[in-house]
């Protein structure tokens, strides 16, 4: 099993920047790779308060004990870099950058010429076929993919995503790695949704279509799930803090590959998404979040 000591990380808005925070705090050397200065920037202010949540509580996302020394420790280890180059000497390095296939294969096909031979390259894709960016590097069977969940410091679980070529070897070094960064692996086989989301998408996309059709109101259908299924939160209030657009995105990817209408996006998503209505991150989408109560 392959040993890895130095980890990239492609993309630093919110799932890279939590993915680069948790293996510097779990004591890897982090370069982040980033096009522009000023999403660094915003990355590494994203990190720093979550550092200085966690010494508020005295523990981190994990649950273990966390201080200022430990912060400083995790700043410390963290490097970013406009330059692709900068990734060289990681052993392992993670992408996550738009959900684009051209860009993520043109990216993957930069890492496979300058990595060393025995490093292995992997996708945050919730979604995307790994094996298709696999095709656009020489080492295949390095590469896999391994989706966080957000907020990527105090989600427990990983997915790796194990495509039709990666190697045993891969996916064990793999495990080591999410257990050592404090996360719970599951192995989820190269298809659209993986795991969380093939089962996701189409309960969100269905309680849009409930909604859609006047069978209950938002709010009864939030309450009826939180209180009849013991959720954390019901699937309307769900879409808002995922992104309907990402929402959106995935479930047109999983249609496309199963043409099951069970996974189409509801005509109502669609509208909202082009109006910009994309839950939390715009300020607004089933509720309204322009004050301090969602409304």
């Amino acid at each position: 099993m392959a040993e890895i000591k130095r980890v990239g990380v492609c993309g630093c808005g919110l799932m890279g920047s939590g993915i680069a925070q948790v293996a510097a705090t779990a004591g890897y050397d982090v370069v982040i790779f980033e096009t522009v200065e000023a999403a660094l920037n915003r990355g590494m202010s994203g990190i720093k308060k979550s550092l200085d949540k966690f010494v508020e509580r005295g523990k981190a996302g994990d649950g273990r004990a966390f201080l200022a020394a430990d912060r400083d420790a995790t700043l410390a280890r963290l490097r970013t870099t406009v330059a692709i180059d900068d990734l060289k000497d990681c052993d392992l390095v993670i992408e996550a950058v738009i959900e684009n296939m051209a860009v993520k294969t043109e990216l993957f096909a930069k890492l496979d010429a300058l990595l060393a031979p025995h490093a292995i390259i992997c996708s945050n894709t919730s979604s995307l076929c790994v094996i298709e960016m696999a095709a656009a590097t020489k080492r295949p069977a390095l590469v896999a993919g391994l989706h966080f969940f957000n907020p990527v410091p105090l989600m427990k679980l990983v997915e790796i995503v194990k495509t039709i070529v990666t190697s045993q070897e891969t996916i064990d070094t793999l495990y080591a790695f999410a257990a050592k960064v404090g996360k719970t692996a599951v192995l989820a086989q190269d298809t659209p949704g993986f795991i969380v989301n093939r089962l996701l998408v189409p309960y969100l996309v269905y309680a849009i279509r409930m909604f859609e059709s006047g069978l209950a109101s938002r709010e009864d259908i939030d309450e009826g799930m939180k209180l009849g299924c013991g959720h954390p939160m019901g699937p309307l209030t769900l879409l808002d803090f995922v992104g309907l657009d990402t929402t959106y995105f995935i479930a047109q990817i999983m249609f496309d590959e199963f043409k099951d209408p069970m996974m189409a996006p509801p005509p109502l998503l669609k509208r909202m998404v082009l109006a910009g209505h994309l839950g939390r991150k715009s300020g607004r989408g089933f509720y309204d979040y322009s004050s301090e109560t969602p409304k």
